[in-house]
């Protein structure tokens, strides 16, 4: 960005119900209109040791997706915390429920296209309370996979077909580690 950029003031070029598109100068970028412009994506490991993904249909790739849950902040009336939304996104996709949610790390999605950050989080302590599958607007599968057997899980979904985020690795690296990289106590 030049500095010229960097001392515009945005203006909004379309709003739509979901997202608004800014202009600061020459850039244009994306920001949510009904969240805080966070969101958070959480690494749940159940007693069995297996790790919890997501699988859903995404519009905007036009195919089927393996994610960590994940979900907005402040998109639910009175939640104001990145723990209060990953612990409602883990129990409404997954069906598990956390007795403890810790906040690891935080920074941009996209910084380039969007405003928006992510936090990684993990759920700890996990019950699980019902099948999940998420809201009434979603279709979302849950796959418990054996944490030795998660990165191989996931290349042969990638060679299925299916899209996968890169931040599936950080989340595989944050399962047994700090973000220092320190083994978990």
């Amino acid at each position: 960005m030049s500095r010229h950029d960097s001392d515009s003031k945005d203006t909004v070029a379309w709003e739509g119900r979901w997202l608004r598109i800014r202009v600061r100068g020459t850039w244009e970028y994306a920001e949510r209109t009904h969240a805080e412009g966070k969101a958070v994506i959480i690494v749940a490991v159940t007693p069995a040791r297996t790790l919890l993904f997501v699988e859903q249909y995404r519009v905007p790739l036009g195919q089927r997706t393996i994610e960590m849950p994940a979900g907005l902040v402040g998109d639910q009336d009175g939640e104001d915390t990145l723990e209060a939304a990953a612990a409602r996104e883990l129990l409404e996709e997954t069906g598990w429920r956390a007795r403890r949610v810790e906040v690891l790390m935080e920074g941009p999605t996209s910084s380039g296209m969007s405003n928006e950050r992510i936090a990684f989080c993990r759920a700890t302590g996990l019950e699980k309370v019902h099948a999940g599958g998420g809201d009434e607007t979603e279709d979302i599968t849950v796959h418990e996979v054996p944490v030795d057997e998660a990165p191989r899980w996931l290349a042969a979904k990638m060679a299925e077909g299916y899209a996968m985020d890169p931040k599936l690795w950080a989340g595989l690296w944050l399962v047994d580690r700090n973000p220092d990289g320190s083994p978990l106590a």
